[in-house]
């Protein structure tokens, strides 16, 4: 999304994981931490928080150009720390791949809110039952912890899908890239 002509800032991510870390968890820990249910996870909570003000209390707003990029595919954005209205009209076509069922970076803070101000944004493919993983090969070797939580398949996703997705990207890149 930066490439598109998004604006971030590392002080975003801190801000998001203030308001919404208790939902949005997972994308404000990533795979250092995973909520259990028990009396743990307020002090996981805390644990977080103080690494985010620390490692990320950077405010400066971050671009990059690379005029070699004529479209761009986001599957399952990570937007938290986007500067959405810098995305209301990227620079180049931008299509999004969701996933309702993403327990990573739940859609209704990442995917769904830069779709709402994204003026010429594509929803390329919304995975129904698919989950943040729901584009890559299934994760055989992940079978157990949170690497596979948050990369597993969700129960009711049907892996022919991914297929149809991949189907959609390359033609999207035909139609955006090819005379």
């Amino acid at each position: 999304m930066t490439l598109a002509g998004g604006r971030w800032s590392p002080s975003r991510l801190v801000a998001h994981c203030r308001q919404h870390i208790e939902i949005d968890f997972n994308a404000c820990a990533g795979l250092v931490f995973a909520k259990t249910g028990s009396w743990l996870d307020q002090v996981k909570i805390i644990i977080v928080h103080g690494v985010l003000r620390w490692r990320f209390n950077d405010p400066q707003h971050y671009r990059h150009h690379d005029p070699r990029i004529r479209a761009i595919v986001a599957g399952m954005p990570y937007a938290a720390d986007f500067d959405l209205s810098s995305l209301q009209t990227p620079r180049v076509p931008l299509a999004l791949i969701t996933a309702r069922r993403d327990v990573w970076l739940h859609p209704q803070f990442h995917s769904d809110p830069l779709l709402k101000v994204c003026r010429s944004c594509v929803r390329l493919h919304d995975f129904q039952h698919g989950g943040h993983g729901a584009m890559l090969s299934p994760t055989r070797s992940y079978r157990a912890g949170l690497l596979a939580d948050l990369l597993g398949d969700p129960p009711q996703f049907d892996r022919r899908e991914t297929a149809l997705a991949h189907q959609k990207v390359v033609q999207y890149f035909q139609q955006q890239l090819l005379p």
